[in-house]
């Protein structure tokens, strides 16, 4: 397979010469660039027009310009990247919203490296993140994006961590490449709606895609590539139908910290066709059924609530914690789960249940101040209150704290009060 060779910036600039925003790119990894991103790296974006006006007295104001938009990327991106990589990356506005978080990208690298996957042919990738998580997993990759400047971003980016020797980028459409030599298939199809278009294999920008079939390019094209690998991993939106997941696909959705981030299906030798999985990182802990189970029992709500991972609950695996603990959902179509014994899980947080009252403003209000709560955190499934405008009108004062769960008992507005578990 052929390896990246180096770009230089003098010869990035020369091929970019008619796109202002390629060749503002190049010049940012020029020496003046560097150094200019070197000293914007702990700059304060509040005073941002002050720095531009002292770094234009030296250096061209396209350059300063550019340096600063990189600097503000750069300083969004470690929230995903981490320090250490975000601030030796290059970054797109729309590379640093739709790029991989590096926890995640690393898990699933860690699925293929552990099944012997050597090489990667990653389609659409973007600003580079899973090619990075995949090189660093020992793979070697063919990165492809039909954007030439995203493109140039995910091979600088090879380069800036060290790792061009295991990743080629190639500016195509994603559609015209052979993946046959590869060991497996990435696909990442652009899940925004396009503001003048990138076409397939690119980066497309606007508002979110929710129809699997306005992916650039389409689910039914990347379904297809996908089964012609020995195995593939398709990243998808969270929130995709069940019913549009073939069932030659495993689904997996991940969370982070809680919060889920993405889904993707597998496909090939090594995963369970046809089942659905929730893995919650940092841990890993990994939540998997053949099928979804049968509808769970609903009853009365006992001494403890659970509360499922996000990710748990897109998998549909909340019946599997239900027969698990023994345990009822408050209602059918609300996501909480509770048992009178207590039951400990990775995947629920559980909290002491002390009060169940009908949906009363006036009472919750007169409640925590009897108790003197100060500190008051509010969770919600099934009502439309707004967690910050109750807390506004409790007007909390006091040493305590608790938690009240706006929801629906057995189709009821319902307030339930308690404590975290442990």
């Amino acid at each position: 397979m052929d390896r990246v060779n180096a770009t230089t910036p003098s010869a990035s600039s020369a091929s970019s010469a008619d796109d202002p925003a390629r060749a503002a790119f190049a010049a940012l990894r020029t020496p003046e660039g560097q150094q200019l991103l070197a000293e914007l790296r702990d700059h304060d974006p509040a005073d941002e027009l002050a720095t531009a006006t002292r770094l234009r007295r030296a250096h061209p104001a396209e350059l300063v310009s550019a340096a600063l938009g990189q600097a503000r990327l750069r300083q969004r991106a470690v929230a995903k990247f981490g320090a250490e990589d975000a601030y030796r990356m290059y970054f797109t506005p729309d590379g640093v919203e739709q790029a991989t978080r590096t926890s995640v990208a690393a898990h699933r690298a860690a699925r293929f490296a552990g099944l012997g996957v050597r090489s990667v042919a990653d389609l659409c990738c973007g600003i580079g993140g899973d090619a990075i998580a995949l090189a660093r997993a020992g793979i070697s990759v063919l990165a492809v994006d039909r954007d030439p400047l995203t493109a140039e971003v995910a091979r600088a980016n090879a380069e800036a961590l060290g790792l061009g020797g295991l990743i080629e980028v190639r500016c195509a459409d994603v559609t015209e490449i052979d993946t046959a030599p590869y060991d497996a298939v990435f696909v990442d199809p652009a899940r925004r709606g396009a503001r003048g278009g990138s076409g397939r294999g690119g980066r497309a920008t606007g508002g979110r895609i929710f129809d699997p079939e306005a992916y650039s390019p389409p689910l039914s094209w990347a379904t297809a590539a996908a089964l012609k690998a020995p195995r593939a991993a398709l990243k998808i939106a969270p929130g995709i139908p069940h019913e549009a997941i073939g069932p030659e696909a495993e689904a997996e959705w991940i969370s982070d910290g809680g919060d889920v981030k993405e889904a993707v299906l597998w496909y090939g030798e090594g995963f369970a066709a046809g089942s659905f999985r929730a893995t919650l990182l940092p841990s890993g802990a990994a939540l998997s059924a053949p099928a979804p189970l049968p509808a769970p029992p609903v009853g009365p709500v006992g001494r403890y609530l659970y509360e499922p991972d996000g990710a748990v609950i897109r998998a549909h695996l909340v019946a599997d914690l239900v027969e698990r603990c023994g345990g009822r959902l408050v209602d059918e179509t609300i996501a909480y789960i509770t048992s009178d014994e207590p039951f400990s899980s990775p995947y629920v947080a559980g909290y002491r249940i002390t009060d169940e009252l009908p949906f009363s403003m006036k009472r919750l209000k007169a409640l925590l101040r009897e108790r003197q709560v100060g500190v008051l955190t509010v969770k919600k499934r099934g009502s439309a209150v707004e967690p910050e405008e109750l807390r506004r009108r409790m007007k909390l004062s006091g040493p305590n704290a608790a938690t009240v769960f706006l929801t629906r008992v057995a189709g009821a507005p319902t307030m339930l009060i308690g404590h975290p578990l442990g």
